[in-house]
């Protein structure tokens, strides 16, 4: 598979992600295999990401390849100073219906130059559905990547059900005390059992013009305007959930993990290795110190890109962390603490200095797969899930935001990996800490998830249904449709 250099007509992708950590890289990862599989690449962040991934990377960090290049469109928000994450909730207000005049420019740009091919297919997040009537417009097909777990997905696709049956918006906020979130919703297919609490945090509101709850409800039911829609997961893993949307939306195809995709299929020597989008910098000295760890001895800490906590709650994993005398490896953001920075008391790091590792963001694909590392406490974040799968690491599970609570409910009670908290006080800390790294439960969950971690591969791999849908479903069937080779 070339990228560039060759001199045929090339097939031209706009990829577009969501402006948020969690959705690029997982696009970027599909960029990269379009890439490897002979398309022209042009990756659209916002023009704030861009300036951010330009501070974080170096100014040259963006200047792509001749056959993979960037391109940044306006998110409609003001700019704000610093390195910090966008409010979200003024972000999906602003990009329905800010985005679509822009994106439609760009590709009038992008077709009117002499410089690249025409582009003849979108690849753009399920949360990005502005790009559909641009699509349109031009008659190019768009596949949606949705990258939410198959069940959180599903769990967006009936929020106008759950609307229109009165579950929300809520009455009070005392309903988010009283019980009322414990009850149960028995007509989701694919989900029996689940709770009002497990499905995603946007339908806790009392407002019916909520920002997130009709951006949730608009983005799901636009999906079926796209051509297919592709979801980072594992078939088996998600079947239930899968077998419930298929008659919903156009074809959907599992193409995960992405990452163990892209390890698999993208050639040793990398053109692309050097353009990194991380929006944070990285610690890699987090990886020597595992290196002096014995086996399965560490339990891996953090809380994703967005997750928020008290500054209570900081110090009570803290403890709990320092009380179960655990190894723990522990990646804390500068803005994890709400409304505050997020400060250990200096008895803390004495006390741990011998056990703990504090970092500020880390290389997380590696960590996870590193031999030292024996259990994650996670907020449940789908490509948090998806590496600790394929790492074969079993977890304590903090669901904090969207669909997390989902994820988590499927990891403790369908596919046997992990163990939610639901109080934040050190003795519960160190007690699952301990259960995890050293108890029977956490053995028992070790055995799972090497047996799903095996799948994992397996579906990744030449042949396997993962790689199918991907190359022979999504490249060939729907994003190579209308190309003509001349």
């Amino acid at each position: 598979m070339a990228g560039g250099g060759d001199q045929k007509p090339k097939p031209h992708a706009v990829c577009v992600p969501h402006p948020a950590q969690g959705h690029v890289f997982p696009m970027y990862k599909i960029a990269k295999l379009l890439y490897y599989r002979g398309f022209h690449i042009t990756f659209v962040n916002t023009e704030y990401n861009q300036r951010r991934l330009l501070r974080s990377r170096g100014p040259t960090a963006l200047d792509g390849l001749p056959s993979f290049r960037f391109a940044a469109i306006p998110d409609g928000l003001s700019p704000i100073d610093g390195d910090v994450n966008q409010d979200a909730w003024q972000l999906c207000d602003s990009i329905p219906k800010n985005c679509g005049a822009p994106f439609r420019e760009l590709l009038g740009k992008l077709n009117s130059s002499d410089d690249v091919p025409p582009v003849t297919c979108v690849v753009s997040d399920g949360v990005m559905s502005f790009t559909l009537k641009v699509a349109e417009e031009l008659g190019i097909p768009n596949v949606l990547f949705w990258t939410t777990s198959a069940c959180g997905f599903l769990s967006y696709a009936y929020y106008r059900q759950l609307v229109e049956k009165g579950f929300t918006p809520i009455k009070d906020e005392s309903y988010l005390t009283n019980g009322y979130l414990d009850t149960v919703i028995d007509w989701i297919p694919g989900m029996k059992g689940i709770r009002l609490k497990e499905l995603p945090t946007f339908i806790r509101t009392t407002n019916p013009n909520d920002v997130m709850l009709n951006f949730a409800i608009n983005e799901a039911e636009r999906s079926h305007k796209c051509s297919a829609i592709i979801l980072n997961t594992i078939d088996v893993l998600e079947r239930d959930c899968l077998d419930a949307l298929a008659p919903m939306f156009p074809p959907i195809y599992p193409i995960g993990p992405l990452h163990l995709l892209e390890k698999k299929q993208l050639p040793e020597k990398d053109e692309l290795k050097s353009i990194g989008l991380n929006l944070l910098k990285e610690d890699s000295g987090c990886l020597e110190w595992l290196d002096s760890k014995p086996p399965n001895s560490v339990i891996y800490v953090n809380f994703g890109s967005v997750a928020r906590m008290t500054s209570l709650q900081l110090i009570e994993f803290a403890w709990g962390l320092a009380n179960s005398e655990q190894n723990f490896l522990w990646a804390i953001r500068p803005d994890l603490v709400l409304g505050d920075l997020a400060v250990l008391p200096p008895e803390f790091e004495e006390v741990t200095k011998e056990k703990g590792f504090l970092s500020s963001w880390c290389p997380q694909e590696q960590i996870l797969t590193h031999p030292s590392i024996g259990g994650y406490l996670t907020h449940c974040g789908w490509n948090s899930i998806l590496e600790t799968i394929s790492g074969g690491v079993p977890t304590i599970c903090w669901p904090a935001y969207a669909e997390q609570p989902t994820n988590c409910w499927f990891c403790c009670n369908h596919w046997g990996i992990g163990m939610e908290i639901t109080d934040v006080h050190r003795d519960e800390v160190e007690r699952l800490v301990r259960e995890l790294m050293v108890g029977e439960k956490g053995k028992e969950m070790k055995r799972r998830v090497m047996e799903w971690k095996k799948i994992a591969e397996e579906t990744t791999s030449s042949g396997g249904l993962s790689y199918n849908n991907f190359y022979d479903k999504m490249v060939d069937e729907v994003l190579l449709s209308k190309f003509q080779t001349s």
